[in-house]
């Protein structure tokens, strides 16, 4: 690759963007597409153009695509997608930007993947080093491109990458220095022809692994555990549901909640789950799995109790809006999968109107059953509705919304009582009304801050 002359980019998102950028600064030309022809895509063809680099819009001219020597794929853009099933493209070597830019980033890595969980357990992995002392920054899935990184003249101590199944899938020397998966559930159905795919793209994380590598393990979790089979490294493993088993290095909670270390047969104090500032079950887990790869850098436990406490959720997870009239308004854009409402549905502790709906995945509504109990009911929106409605009625009550995000929060409003919750976990993907799953929390928020009169409480999370 590093022979490469000219470089095809697929996707003008914001990785496709840098790693245009990123080629560019390392002497390649480069030829970017985007299938789209919007505004957006207009914008980073024009990036491409200023730096030097050919760029189109509204299609993918295969001939020009073949004259390259390297394919770089946006995430956006599945590996089935018929521009890289042409003859001549299918012939040139093919790289995920992930990829991409590790080749370029001469740093040790931090990589968490999972299906639930990967986001706020990145930003608390990274805000641990950095409260620790060690200069860490935090890119890839997670919202700041991982080629961004590659191209700072000064780059951190370490990275820490939200490595998604759809980056992982075209990787070839991509070797995490500590990888760390979360969970495991079904998702992606929708581009994945079922879920074994889906696991196998994310077991990708540990195809180069090698006796240095540290591996940080959900020990709660048969099929994280299936992932990484007999993977070579170290293991160190996670868990909240019990204990762990004897001769286990890791970390878990105890019956008393205390959240402990247990490395080499010693028990190391970690804090109190209540002193975590974040909801829910879920987000001890995430916390131990942030904890144990900060310790395989630092290879102390001290530092990190305080830094624990001190961290603060990104927006769109199980994030309090405030109340009006006791009802409790909260925002989970993130869970765009069931796996994510299941878990923001568990930590709720009041009666729920859940706003449920975008465009479908894949799987049954029905999944959500076991954890409706609390429900008073449920609104159906976007794509999914009807689809929804069909699936849930017979078990609790659908009330479908056929316009826009605000006759949406207008229905929960009619439905709620005091002392009351009204969840946004939408269990859906964002795309058929929004932008991404930040544009349908933003668009929630606003609407929503007409509806409070009490600010939010500071600091809870989850939905990961």
């Amino acid at each position: 690759m590093n022979g490469a002359r000219r470089v095809a980019v697929l996707g003008l998102g914001r990785s496709g963007v840098a790693a245009a950028r990123l080629a560019l600064k390392h002497g390649r030309e480069v030829f970017a597409s985007e299938s789209a022809d919007d505004v957006r895509a207009r914008d980073a063809a024009a990036v491409v153009h200023a730096a030097g680099g050919d760029a189109e819009t509204g299609g993918h001219t295969v001939s020009e695509i073949a004259r390259c020597d390297l394919v770089v794929v946006s995430p956006g853009i599945p590996l089935s997608a018929p521009v890289l099933q042409d003859p001549g493209v299918r012939a040139l070597p093919l790289v995920s930007e992930l990829e991409f830019a590790y080749r370029h980033l001469n740093r040790p890595v931090i990589a968490v993947t999972g299906t639930n969980g990967k986001t706020t357990t990145t930003m608390m992995v990274t805000h641990l080093l950095t409260e620790s002392g060690v200069e860490a920054v935090a890119a890839g899935n997670i919202g700041r491109a991982l080629s961004d990184v590659a191209m700072q003249e000064q780059a951190p101590a370490w990275v820490v990458v939200e490595a998604s199944s759809y980056q992982l899938a075209a990787i070839h020397r991509f070797r995490p220095d500590v990888g760390v998966v979360t969970n495991l559930a079904p998702d992606h159905l929708d581009r994945y022809a079922n879920v074994e795919a889906y696991f196998a793209d994310k077991r990708r994380l540990f195809e180069n692994a090698d006796a240095d590598s540290v591996w940080v393990l959900n020990g709660d979790d048969p099929a994280v555990l299936d992932l990484a089979g007999t993977a070579r490294g170290r293991r160190l493993i996670f868990r909240v549901a019990g204990p762990l088993d004897a001769g286990t290095d890791g970390a878990h909670v105890q019956e008393d909640g205390l959240l402990v270390f247990r490395i080499g047969g010693h028990v190391l104090p970690l804090l109190e789950s209540d002193a975590l500032p974040l909801l829910g079950a879920h987000n001890r887990a995430n916390a131990l799995a942030a904890a144990l790869a900060a310790y395989a850098v630092l290879e102390a436990v001290p530092p990190l109790a305080e830094a624990l406490r001190t961290f603060r959720v990104p927006p769109h997870r199980l994030e309090p809006l405030g109340e009006r009239g006791g009802v409790a308004w909260i925002n989970d854009s993130k869970a765009t999968n069931l796996a994510s409402t299941r878990v923001a549905l568990r930590s709720m502790d009041r009666p729920t109107v859940l706003l449920l709906g975008g465009r479908h995945k894949g799987e049954p509504y029905t999944g959500l059953l076991p954890d409706l109990g609390r429900v008073r009911g449920v609104v159906a929106f976007g794509e999914a509705r009807h689809l929804i409605e069909t699936q849930l009625r017979e078990y609790v009550s659908v009330r479908r919304v056929d316009g826009s995000l605000e006759e949406v929060v207008r229905a929960a409003s009619d439905l709620a009582r005091p002392g009351d919750a009204v969840l946004l976990s939408p269990a859906c993907s964002s795309f058929d009304m929004f932008r991404d799953y930040e544009a349908r929390g933003d668009a929630f928020r606003k609407l929503v801050q007409g509806e409070t009169d009490t600010p939010a409480a500071a600091g809870a999370e989850g939905g990961a």
